[in-house]
């Protein structure tokens, strides 16, 4: 059975949704496991968008109102990733039967590796379906006092219908003055971090591309990609070597031959 992980957070715009599609390629690029993101954002859905689904005929609307099975909602998604968008209809969100999330993962868990859950903002009932659809949840915040505050109280309300948090992302870090530190932001919410998200420059453009795609995929050698895979490998609790440390280690390989050569060269 696949791992299930919820991406939850307190109040809206912290970047759920950018760690789910980013996060969900990490673990498909890196490890090779088999990843099914589900936007469960039921009123305000963006995964599809963020990862290049234009118009899918069947969502997770339908497959919540009981008119088509799971599978017909799952699509194809960049670097061997499945997605499942939810729907753009106000009608049909005011009719979904939120608690049926919880037998639809239950029904993909098996047939694939991961599925992340992105989740709305807030602890309405649909958010509350999304944490108990999951094995897991994986808290995003912003290093700053509303956020960190908000996120605590999700937390707790996790708590209470006996959900586990396994950590949390401390995403748009950008060292500022007055910013809560990772260090205190696990102290306060006495759980793990996973790792920091830069609040950086290829970001923010990739957002703003003719059509816009994950930072995984718009800069894919650059230190935010470089973050999601930290993460990615934090959270599997498997190794793998960043394109830095491969390029470390190229560099040193290649200044230990020039010493060898100098070496022999010496000895003649």
């Amino acid at each position: 059975m696949g791992e299930v992980y919820t991406i939850v957070s307190g109040k809206g715009g912290v970047g759920k949704t950018t760690v789910t599609a980013n996060l969900g390629i990490a673990l498909t690029e890196s490890f090779g496991y088999s990843v099914l993101m589900i936007d469960a954002d039921v009123a305000m859905a963006n995964l599809s968008l963020l990862m290049g689904l234009k118009s899918p005929p069947i969502t997770l609307h339908d497959v919540l109102l009981g008119s088509s099975p799971a599978m017909d909602a799952v699509y194809d998604g960049p670097k061997n990733t499945k997605i499942i968008p939810s729907g753009l209809s106000l009608s049909t969100y005011q009719r979904v039967d939120a608690d049926r999330l919880v037998s639809v993962v239950k029904e993909l868990q098996s047939k694939f590796d991961y599925i992340l859950i992105d989740a709305a903002a807030g602890i309405e009932k649909n958010v509350l379906a999304a944490m108990s659809a999951s094995t897991q949840l994986i808290l995003v915040t912003e290093p700053t006092a509303p956020s960190v505050a908000d996120v605590f109280k999700t937390k707790m309300v996790a708590q209470r219908i006996n959900q586990r948090v396994l950590g949390v992302i401390v995403n748009k870090t950008s060292n500022q003055k007055g910013e809560i530190s990772e260090k205190e932001i696990m102290k306060m919410l006495e759980m793990p971090s996973f790792g920091k998200v830069p609040y950086a420059e290829d970001i923010r453009t990739s957002f703003l591309l003719k059509k816009i795609k994950p930072v995984m995929l718009h800069n894919p050698s650059g230190f935010s990609a470089e973050s999601f895979r930290k993460i990615a490998r934090r959270i599997t609790g498997k190794e793998v070597e960043t394109t830095q440390e491969k390029e470390k280690k190229g560099l040193f390989s290649f200044l230990g031959k020039i010493f060898k050569k100098k070496k022999k060269i010496k000895k003649k």
